[in-house]
């Protein structure tokens, strides 16, 4: 498995992340086997949130992997908090509380990264601020991030927090590319025009914050994969031409196109097939051509103007 830096961290990560969001599908020997085959493949990371299972995704990977000192040295450990029910909540109180249920569903003293889940619009920074520099200092938290947040609400953020934001987790498959289709259609009145998110793609890339996507066969708001839909039949064509011509599978032309791109992404994966799972780690071995990339890309439906 490649590694990365991630962000302007010193921390080496993988360039895959394995996340952890249905590991309360698995039976107890099932998710210690998937575990340890991602321990051997290199894939050491490990992305969890308070909202998995309402916390029992947590408790599971931690009793599946044995969690002792030993083994947490040896794992990346990344999780996320601030969705509630019925309300998105960066306080500071809430922050705090979150990361120590956190950290004693996960058997851990520390997170190598905390993201905030999903922007809240009643976010006081200086709040934030006060809850990243108390986790910091107490060793609670290494390093600090975002998931789904634009340009402007991580500057917003970055008024108080003192702390780099390394990482950003937003939505991105080659299905649900607007974020780079929208960065071919500047000045054109048609529908990739259109900025949804603040060009944040470029601003991460400015910022040097790693771009984490999530459900990465996806397509739509989990609407289904799109690798052997029949709703994507000239992109699947497409892709396992391609798979061919590599001799891997159609899974790892799909994490090999993210990792194609010069923003240096960290797709988190979400499947708990172990096939799958090695084919996803694959994809760091496989370096797409210009021509490659761009073929998918209109594959899936693009237009370049």
């Amino acid at each position: 498995m490649k590694t990365m830096k991630l962000g302007t961290s010193t921390l080496e990560v993988p360039v895959v992340a394995v996340g952890c969001m249905r590991i309360n599908s698995l039976e107890k020997a099932a998710a210690e086997q998937f575990i340890q085959t991602a321990l051997d493949e290199g894939a050491n990371f490990f992305d969890h949130a308070d909202i998995y299972g309402a916390g029992a995704c947590e408790e599971i990977f931690a009793d599946a992997i044995h969690m002792n000192a030993n083994i947490r040295e040896k794992i990346i450990l990344q999780s996320k908090c601030g969705i509630r029910k019925g309300m998105f909540d960066f306080s500071k109180e809430h922050i705090l509380e979150s990361v120590d249920n956190i950290l004693a569903r996960l058997k851990t003293e520390y997170l190598d990264v905390l993201l905030l889940h999903r922007p809240d619009t009643l976010v006081e920074p200086d709040e934030v601020a006060e809850a990243f520099n108390i986790l910091e200092s107490s060793g609670k938290v290494r390093h600090f991030g975002v998931s789904n947040q634009t340009p402007m609400q991580i500057q917003l953020l970055q008024k108080s927090v003192k702390q780099p934001i390394v990482a950003n987790q937003l939505q991105l498959s080659i299905t649900n590319a607007n974020m780079i289709s929208q960065g071919f259609n500047v000045n054109m009145d048609n529908h990739s025009a259109v900025n949804r998110d603040g060009l944040i793609l470029d601003y991460c890339r400015l910022n040097d914050i790693t771009i984490q996507p999530w459900s990465p066969f996806q397509y739509g708001f989990f609407e289904g994969v799109f690798l052997g839909s029949d709703k994507f039949p000239e992109l699947n064509q497409k892709i396992d031409e391609i798979a061919a011509k590599y001799e891997v599978s159609n899974t790892t032309i799909a994490i090999a196109w993210l990792l194609r791109h010069p923003a240096h992404m960290q797709p988190v994966i979400g499947t708990m097939n172990i096939d799958r799972l090695q084919d996803c780690i694959k994809a760091s071995e496989v370096q797409l051509t210009r021509e490659d990339w761009y073929a998918i890309f209109l594959a899936a439906g693009n237009i370049l103007p």
